[in-house]
Formats: C-alpha cells, structure tokens, sequence
C-alpha cells in the first residue's frame, strides 16, 4: 500500500507541476511581444549574457569535440579505404546531433543555471515583490526578457559550436592526419542538403525553449532560501538534459 501511496503523490505532483509550469509558459508567451516592443534593451541585454558570456566554453569545447569526431571518423574509415569521407561523417554529426544536444547542455550547465539562481536570489531578497509594489510587472521586467534571450541566443551558439567543430574535424583529418582537402571539403558539400542544416536548426530553436523555460521556471519556482536556490539550480541541470535528450530523439525519428 505504501508504494500504490507514494507512486500516487509523485504522479500528481508531476501533474500540478506540469500543469502549473504550462500556465507560466502561457504567461511567458502572453507578454512576449510587448516585451519585444517596450523592453527590447532588456532582450538584447539577457542575448549578451546567456550567448556572449557562453561563447568562450562553446569554442573550446566545440573546438575538441570536432577534433576526436574527426580522430574517431578517420580510425573507422580507414578500414575501407574511405578516408576521404572523414568530413562527412564529422560534418552530419555536428550539424544534426552533437551541435545542437551539447550546446544545449552546455547552455544549462552555464547560461541556464546563472538564470535560475539570478531569479532564485531575486525571489529570495524580496525583489520580486518589491517590484509588484511599485505597479512593475515582474513577468515583463524579468522573466519574459531572459526567456526571450535564452531562446534567442541558444541557435546562435549551436552554429559557433558547429562551424568550429567543423574546424577542429578539419584540423585533425587534413593538417594532422592528411586527408586530401579537397576531397574533405568537396565531399562534404556534396552529401549535405538543405534539410539536415534545417534539422540542427530546429532542433537548437526547440532545445533553446526548452532550456530557457525550465531555467525560469525553477528561478520562480524556488523555495526562497539559500539551500533552495541550490537545489533548483541543479534541478535545471538535470531537467534540461534529460528534456533535451528525449526531444532529440523524437524530432530525429519525426524527421527520418
């Protein structure tokens, strides 16, 4: 009886939350416009802070990830004498998977948990309330403005992530393990359509709403102390990976 118990409580209180994260979403696209219009120094200013201030771990870690795709590409082709094909095995990695999942990640790792522990601490030093008593609305002054830029910023990111890890292939295959150029390049372009760029587009504007909503979210949602800013910080983490991960799959097997 205790298990029927407690497996009852976790399902309706994934269900309140859902219910009540779905209501703040609404809210979120409600004042969105307005925001974009009144506040728009506000978007772009949330822009600079979750995709600038993201840009350095973005490089590096594209840099590296495009350098073992290209290791990895080149060990397995070369075992049928398609070397030559390195750059298109790293090139629809990056542009329809790695790109968009890991920046996502990275996104929350970074941008993501600076968001929920901004408005945490706002939550928790009352300024939130002290906002609502001057007749300013929170959810324009605060939420809607780092929603809008987290969602702005996350493509961006993916194509920086994805056209230097395109680099990082590139230097591994051509500089250090002499694959032709030409060859890596050529036959890159050639295997790459329209639609798989369009698929990493996608799928980073989708991770970019997903991790920007549940970053708010759980700012909001936070219990105000010290100890429940922390906890909602990592629960950005791992609710934005594991949103990403099935996200992914179901838009890959949707596009298939």
């Amino acid at each position: 009886m205790k298990f029927l118990h407690d497996l009852w409580r976790s399902q309706s209180e994934f269900v309140r939350t859902f219910g009540a994260m779905t209501l703040f979403f609404f809210q979120l696209l409600r004042y969105s416009p307005s925001t974009l219009v009144r506040r728009f120094s506000l978007v772009v200013a949330q822009i600079f802070n979750a995709g600038a201030l993201s840009i350095v771990i973005i490089m590096v870690s594209g840099l590296f990830v495009g350098g073992v795709l290209g290791l990895q590409a080149f060990a397995n082709l070369e075992r049928f004498n398609a070397e030559e094909a390195t750059g298109i095995l790293a090139g629809f990695a990056l542009v329809k998977e790695i790109g968009p999942v890991i920046t996502a990640l990275l996104f929350a790792g970074r941008a993501g948990t600076a968001l929920t522990s901004e408005i945490g601490l706002m939550k928790a030093t009352d300024q939130l309330s002290a906002m609502e008593m001057m007749a300013v609305n929170p959810m324009q002054r605060v939420f809607v403005p780092r929603f809008l830029g987290g969602i702005i910023a996350m493509p961006l990111l993916t194509a920086v992530f994805t056209m230097v890890g395109l680099l990082g292939a590139h230097l591994v295959a051509v500089e250090l393990l002499d694959v032709d150029v030409g060859a890596y390049w050529q036959q890159l372009q050639q295997a790459m359509e329209l639609d798989d760029v369009y698929e990493g587009i996608t799928k980073s504007i989708v991770f970019g709403f997903v991790a920007s909503l549940i970053a708010v979210w759980e700012g909001y949602n936070s219990v105000p102390t010290p100890e429940g800013v922390g906890r909602a910080t990592t629960r950005t983490v791992v609710s934005t990976a594991i949103a990403v991960l099935i996200l992914d799959f179901m838009i890959t097997a949707y596009l298939l």
